[in-house]
């Protein structure tokens, strides 16, 4: 089997210039003959900040219809309110907490009730814990990044899938690079997104062309969990920018307007992927090729030899260079 499987691996090598020409005419002819989101119905989960809330206003500038899920009344009714004032004809908002599957049932039925269709299922919704595997005194604390990253999107798509195969409609589903960069103290996020990846691959087999699926992943985006946002061993969201430096340090940040933009024309399109600063890509092939220097460097950058957070190197570059800039700019 060995033989067969490397003979035929080998021969296909010679026909990839031919599957790259053709997968480029796909491109160009997707882009050619975008989806016209006007009137179409979109609903967002996670919509009240971040990736989420731009994501809304990026389908209002298009004209598309609205329903805008998350747990924050203020905060929703005021994105609905730009939204409405930016383009979109009609934008509601439904508060739910996506790992509820009661309430999932209930928003996408409200939605469909309300509109008459559904479109777009646009799976945002997560939560980020950090910490030590190690660290935790009850690990139960971290189940919310399964229940809300993976389960809450796949109880949202298991409602909708009815109403998206009449449609002929789409998922966008907001993964991470984090599925396959793994950093210390982000093992649940980083399973849970793997998770979806995984899930949503399989999915767009099942589903064939009656669905069609947009795996997004972004890397580090200027929202609020790269301001420091976590989910806290005790299970609390807390904003702790010592550890965003130490996680984040120098890595470079999207901007969230542009991710959006991205996510929204890549759905327009419907690629099967989006990775989000485009680059990031390569590091699959770091992953495949060099996964032992890929986890050295992770681990040394944000462990390093020190006994607390406060000592990685990570940390310490970003202080160096910043207390650089002061003097240059001084």
């Amino acid at each position: 089997m060995n033989v067969i499987v490397i003979t035929i691996s080998l021969l296909a090598l010679f026909f990839l210039h031919q599957c790259r020409f053709l997968n480029s005419l796909i491109s160009t002819a997707r882009t050619l003959f975008k989806e016209n989101l006007t009137g179409k119905v979109v609903l967002i989960t996670g919509a009240s900040s971040g990736i989420g809330e731009h994501l809304a206003y990026e389908y209002a500038r298009r004209g598309a219809r609205l329903a805008l899920v998350a747990r924050r009344k203020r905060r929703l009714q005021e994105v609905a309110d730009v939204c409405e004032i930016i383009g979109s004809p009609e934008s509601v908002y439904i508060l739910g907490d996506v790992s509820n599957i009661d309430d999932c049932k209930r928003f996408i039925d409200a939605t469909v009730n309300h509109f008459g269709q559904l479109d777009h299922l646009v799976a945002n919704a997560g939560v980020a814990p950090v910490c030590l595997f190690e660290d935790y005194d009850d690990i139960t604390k971290a189940s919310p990044a399964i229940d809300i990253n993976f389960w809450g999107s796949v109880y949202s798509s298991y409602f909708a899938q009815q109403h998206l195969k009449k449609s002929k409609g789409k998922i966008i589903v907001i993964s991470s690079c984090a599925g396959w960069v793994f950093a210390p103290r982000t093992a649940f996020y980083n399973a849970s997104k793997a998770a979806l990846i995984s899930f949503y691959e399989t999915l767009r087999i099942e589903f064939g062309t009656r669905i069609g699926i947009t795996i997004v992943t972004p890397r580090f985006i200027d929202t609020e969990m790269t301001e420091g946002k976590f989910l806290s061993k005790e299970g609390r969201l807390e904003v702790d920018r010592e550890m965003r430096d130490v996680q984040v340090s120098l890595m470079p940040v999207e901007s969230v307007e542009n991710c959006a933009k991205a996510i929204v024309e890549s759905a327009r399109r419907g690629d099967r992927y989006l990775t989000v600063p485009s680059w990031m890509e390569t590091t699959i092939l770091w992953k495949v090729f060099c996964p032992e220097i890929m986890d050295g460097w992770n681990r040394f950058k944000i462990l390093g030899p020190g006994s607390s957070y406060r000592d990685s190197p990570s940390k310490k570059i970003l202080h160096v260079v910043n207390e650089i800039k002061q003097l240059l700019l001084s």
